[in-house]
């Protein structure tokens, strides 16, 4: 058993895998595992499909029937990620979840954050990226396990909370 967090695959009906994230999502807030359970991916590739002669951006899942997670692996986490409704087994030999390097996440094109960031409660950020580019507001809530903050920001006259990614978001000094 490892203590520290280490990246793990699972393997998922297929079309299950956004439903498997969020259902994971939903226990580790309502169990308060996310001190264990840091981060769950589907990981997806945005691609050019020309139909009828138009083209369309369509967003593909890069392994179908599959997802990743960030976790401390100990019975609690074992237990819960692998009775997941829609969750087949880990990925590894029997059931024994092995879990990937930094090498192996990296050239699956998943950037991997740094933990340490330099935004705190309070702080004004400006949106960099998304449909709420260039606002302003303050940050209201940090979920380091979900790499996100709650912004106050003005929509409409109102203020209003937004969650934003880490990258979306650059501290005003």
């Amino acid at each position: 058993m490892s203590y520290e967090p280490q990246w793990y695959v699972v393997h998922t009906y297929s079309g299950y895998e956004n439903k498997v994230k969020a259902n994971i999502e939903k226990i580790v807030a309502n169990h308060g595992m996310e001190d264990q359970i840091f981060e769950v991916i589907v990981p997806m590739q945005d691609t050019v499909e020309v139909k009828n002669g138009q083209k369309k951006n369509i967003r593909r899942k890069v392994f179908p029937g599959y997802v990743i997670l960030k976790m401390i692996m100990n019975d609690d986490t074992w237990y819960v990620v692998r009775n997941t409704r829609g969750v087949t087994s880990f990925v590894g030999p029997g059931s024994k979840p092995v879990p990937l390097t930094e090498e192996e996440i990296e050239n699956m094109g998943i950037k991997l954050l740094k933990e340490e960031i330099d935004l705190n409660l309070g702080d004004s950020v400006r949106v960099i990226e998304g449909p709420f580019e260039d606002s302003i507001g303050v940050i209201k809530e940090i979920q380091s396990s979900r790499h996100a903050v709650i912004v106050m920001l003005s929509v409409f006259g109102r203020e209003t909370p937004v969650e934003l990614d880490f990258s979306q978001v650059v501290k005003l000094v």
